[in-house]
Parts: structure tokens; C-alpha cells; sequence
């Protein structure tokens, strides 16, 4: 059941009633949680366990730090007139290196199964195999008619959503930014809500908790905000995404033995079919689930900010996959650092003769910054999986995140002295192109089958251009004269809107407040007219599955 299914439609249609016609309004948080529960059943029940076990060991490990955390205090406070403010020092430190192993064994325990799962599937996928069939011997013996059903490759459902999420819980539980949640139902329906569980975003549990804990009253104009929400994100995902789609669908398919065979021409127009594809998957899924969680009366994190419009590499990944980058800021970054070994190298380098000059005080200053996002930046490749061209896609984007910080006094002198205004339109569109370039550079190695290829693909941007064969080779890929205008004119529609965003979102009006400014029939009349551009234009019906949306597997 995904996304874009009429069964799941049909599936929150009915949740949103019964949501809403749910007499105890205190109560209706029971009524998200059982649609939870229908839909892993669902899409994922073989694998239910391991979401069971991340909210079990989350559960319990909280429980013991806010239960640790209380006793010492209280201890603490009973002392207070006794001990020395030596002692006073010792034990608090004493009490912060227990919580810290306490909370670590909720990291060691759920980070291990998620690396587990996505860096060693194919001998967990044996093993799993290997006891259900011994069991189903077993039972075979006894005569018991029911057997455990074997997989080809264990794909857990939204794991490292699910997992980023409950560990962010457990470090705020550990900080004492919230309390623990002592009803392990309520902690299941944060850790599980269904509509983000396949791709996000990762929400705090104090942003999200209280909203999916608070009983929530109709109301129509959230309805129809999130209805239209929903409907972009379909235009996204169905018209564009899944119909750049065909064309990746030939070259990772039968043809992908083939990708070393294409020049220049074929690989630029795939990495820009890609930035194309990609943005609209991702963000048009993301659409869907914060317009089903308005209708609700649930506000979730946006996950996208028109990132093409970035002026430069460290911002495009503020408005790109916004969750994920707040929690590695949050969880990651910040105590990696703000560390003592950090803080002491850069103490040290400014007492040094280089320290003392004007680029040694701006280094020793930033360096702690520059080198935690380098590897945050590698963590995030390593994220997306196992292979050197995703570690290279890390150190790239990170690389240049790490340069820019080091050396932006020098870019800084460079632009006063050829006396460019930063806030010129030129310089603005400069900034954006070249940005962009940084991005789809980054996106070799997505679309490339391995990391040799994806540098042999970057060479080939500047020395394998051969216009005609690269348009007969593009030709073959499954797209119609027919799909290249239709995706032209979407994507010059999702610019205009995107434009309009740009504009607008500053001063707090949204797309969708701008529209309920409009006449009546022009208002209705539009959104009529995206319900018909989905219904026709969309990718879909008999004989055509679905894609998967790009970030669901992970």
C-alpha cells in the first residue's frame, strides 16, 4: 500500500472519520495508533519486531535514566549542606558518566540492529531463511498446519526514520530537555505515526508527542489545506517523478550493464532528469504526509525549502531533507563539536605563532565546525549505504562545506576587491548556478552503479560530448516525445510556484493562503484543474507498478 494508491486513500479516509467521530476526544490519540498498527501490518508485518524492540528498549531505557537521573538528584539535594563544592563536583560527574552509558546502550542496541540490517542484509536474509525453514520442519513434524515465511531480502519499513526518531527521544530524555513518556502505548504511536514511518521526516518528540497525544476537533479549513497539500504532492510524485522514473527504470534495469557505454550528452541529461526526479519524489512524499497529519490537526516539520534556490552548498542542505539535517546539527554535530578534544586543538592552535596571524585566529576558530561537518556529511553517505561512491558522495558534499567555512574570509576579501554587491541580482543567480553544480556533482554518485563509474561519469561532463548520439541514446529509454513536453511544462509549473514560495513564505503567506485569497470559481477552479492534471497525466493504472518513492527503503 503506498502512498499514492487508492487503497490508501481509502485507508485515511476511513482513519479520519473515525478519528474524528470518536466520542472521548482525550482518547483519540488509541484511535492514530490502531491505524498504525493495520498499516505496518500491512506494508511490513514480517519485520514488525524490530519496531517492537526500538520502542521496547527506548521505553525501558528511558524509564531507568529519568528514574536514575531523579534518585541522584534527590541524593544530591539531601548533601547539599554536607558536601564540599568539590564533592558536590565529583559526583555530579560521577552521575553524568552513568547516564551516558546508560544512554549509550539504547544507541549501541538500536544503531546496531539498523547498521546491521543495511550493511549485512544478504547473511541476516540467510540466516532468517535458515530458521524459518528448521521451524517449519519442526512443525511440518508436529502436523501443525502454519509455516514462517522466507525472504529474499529483509527491507524493514522506514528503520532509520523510526530509529533517528526514539534515539533523539533518548538523548532529549538524557539532556532532561523532556520527560520520559511512562505509557508504552503513546511511546509506540510516536516512534510508529504511519503516514511518515515510510520516508520521514524525523520529528523531536517534543514537537510531535503532544500533537499526537491531544485530541483533535474538525476543522475544515486545516481539511482543505491538507486535501491540497496532498494534491501537490501527487502532481509531484505521480506526473513527474514517476515519469522521469521510466527512464531510471531502464538504465538501473536490464540496461544498467550499459552505463559505461553512454557519453557525456546522455550522462548530463540523466544527473539533470535526476535533480528533477529526486526533488519531486522526495518532496511530493513529503507533501502527503504533512497534508494527511493537517487534516488530522497535526502540524509536522517541513522537510523541503525550494533547496535549488540555495546560494550556496551549506544552505542548500539547510533546505534539504530539513529533518535529517536538524537531527545530525542536534545529535551529531554539536557534540562532536563542542567536544573537549575539539575545544583543546583549537585552544592549543591559537596559542601557536600561526594562531596569532589573521588566518591561523579564523582557522583555530573553525576548525572544530569545518571538521564536524565533514564527518557528519560522511555519516550521512555511509546513511545511504555501504558503497565507496556514497562515502565519496559524503566527503564531497562535506569537503566543500569544510572549505567554504575555512576560507570564506578569503572568498569574503576576493568579492570586495572586484567590488561585487552580494545582493545584486547577478551575483544572487551566480551564487545559485554554481551551487547547483556543487549539487548535480554530488549526484553522480547516486546514479552511477559504482564509484569508478560516477568519476568516470564527472570526466565525461567535460570530454564525452556528442550531442546526436547522446539524443538517440536518450531516445531509447522509454520516455515519448510526448513525456519530455509534458515534463517541461511541469517542471517550468513547479519553478513558477516554487518562484512564488520564494516571494511569499518570508512574509508568512504560503501557496495555499494565497489561493484562499482569490476569487471563489478562480480558486476552485484551479485546484479542479490539478485534480484532472493528476488523473490524466499521471503515472498509473493497469499494467504500470507504482514506483516506490527514492527514500522509501531507508
Amino acid at each position: 500500500m503506498t502512498y499514492t494508491s487508492i487503497n490508501f486513500l481509502v485507508f485515511v479516509a476511513a482513519m479520519v472519520l473515525i478519528y474524528f467521530i470518536f466520542p472521548v476526544k482525550k482518547f483519540r490519540w488509541t484511535v492514530l495508533l490502531g491505524a498504525n498498527v493495520v498499516f505496518y501490518a500491512i506494508v511490513g508485518y514480517q519485520t514488525s519486531a524490530y519496531i517492537i524492540f526500538t520502542t521496547l528498549s527506548t521505553y525501558l531505557i528511558a524509564l531507568w535514566l529519568e528514574k536514575y537521573s531523579a534518585k541522584k538528584s534527590a541524593l544530591l539535594k539531601s548533601k547539599k549542606a554536607e558536601w564540599s563544592r568539590e564533592e558536590k563536583k565529583k559526583f555530579k560527574d560521577r552521575v553524568k558518566v552513568r547516564k551516558r552509558l546508560i544512554m549509550s546502550l539504547a544507541l549501541v542496541l538500536n544503531f546496531g540492529v539498523l547498521a546491521f540490517l543495511k550493511l549485512w542484509p544478504g547473511p541476516l536474509t540467510d540466516l532468517h531463511n535458515m530458521l524459518a525453514g528448521s521451524l517449519n520442519d519442526v512443525l511440518g513434524a508436529l502436523r501443525i498446519d502454519f509455516s514462517f515465511p522466507t525472504m529474499t531480502l529483509i527491507e524493514v519499513v522506514g528503520i532509520s526514520y523510526y530509529t533517528f526518531q526514539a534515539m533523539g527521544y533518548i538523548v532529549d530524555v538524557y539532556r532532561e530537555k523532556v520527560p520520559a513518556q511512562h505509557n508504552p502505548l503513546k511511546l509506540l504511536l510516536f516512534t510508529s505515526f504511519f503516514p511518515q514511518i515510510a520516508q520521514g521526516p524525523i520529528s523531536t518528540y517534543d514537537q510531535l508527542a503532544p500533537q499526537l497525544f491531544e485530541g483533535h476537533s474538525f476543522d475544515f479549513t486545516r481539511f482543505k489545506y491538507g486535501c491540497e497539500l496532498m494534491l501537490w504532492g501527487f502532481f509531484k510524485k505521480l506526473v513527474i517523478a514517476d515519469r522521469a522514473g521510466i527512464a531510471f527504470a531502464a538504465i538501473t534495469g536490464e540496461n544498467a550493464a550499459q552505463y559505461g557505454s553512454y557519453n557525456g550528452t546522455t550522462l548530463t541529461f540523466f544527473v539533470l532528469l535526476w535533480a528533477l526526479r529526486l526533488y519531486a519524489d522526495f518532496s511530493g512524499g513529503i507533501d502527503i504526509i504533512r497534508g494527511v497529519a493537517q487534516i488530522l490537526g497535526i502540524d509536522m516539520i517541513e522537510n523541503f525549502k525550494r533547496p535549488y534556490f540555495s546560494r550556496s552548498i551549506s544552505e542548500y542542505w539547510r533546505r534539504w531533507h530539513i529533518s535529517l539535517g536538524a537531527w545530525m546539527k542536534n545529535y551529531i554535530f554539536y557534540p562532536i563539536a563542542m567536544s573537549n578534544a575539539f575545544l583543546t586543538i583549537s585552544k592549543k592552535m591559537k596559542g601557536t605563532r600561526f594562531g596569532k596571524t589573521a588566518a591561523g585566529t579564523h582557522i583555530s576558530k573553525v576548525l572544530p565546525t569545518s571538521v564536524a561537518s565533514l564527518i557528519v556529511f560522511l555519516l550521512v553517505g555511509i546513511w545511504h549505504g555501504a558503497e565507496w561512491k556514497f562515502v565519496a558522495f559524503g566527503v564531497w558534499n562535506g569537503g566543500i562545506i569544510m572549505l567554504g567555512i575555512l576560507m570564506q574570509p578569503l572568498f569574503d576579501k576576493l568579492t570586495d576587491k572586484l567590488h561585487i554587491n552580494r545582493e545584486s541580482f547577478l551575483f544572487r543567480l551566480f551564487q545559485i548556478l554554481r551551487t547547483f553544480l556543487i549539487v548535480l556533482v554530488g549526484y553522480v554518485f547516486d546514479i552511477a552503479p559504482n564509484f569508478s563509474e560516477g568519476m568516470r561519469t564527472i570526466g565525461m561532463f567535460f570530454t564525452g560530448q556528442n550531442f546526436s548520439e547522446g539524443f538517440a541514446q536518450i531516445s531509447g529509454f522509454g520516455l515519448s516525445w510526448k513525456d519530455f513536453v509534458i515534463l517541461g511544462v511541469c517542471t517550468v509549473i513547479l519553478f513558477v510556484f516554487s518562484v512564488i514560495q520564494e516571494k511569499y513564505e518570508p512574509q508568512g503567506a504560503n501557496i495555499r493562503v494565497l489561493l484562499d485569497r482569490r476569487a471563489f470559481v478562480l480558486r476552485w477552479a484551479l485546484l479542479f484543474i490539478g485534480v484532472v492534471v493528476v488523473i490524466v497525466f499521471g503515472i498509473y493504472g493497469s499494467g504500470y507498478s507504482a514506483a516506490d518513492f527514492v527514500y522509501g527503503g531507508f
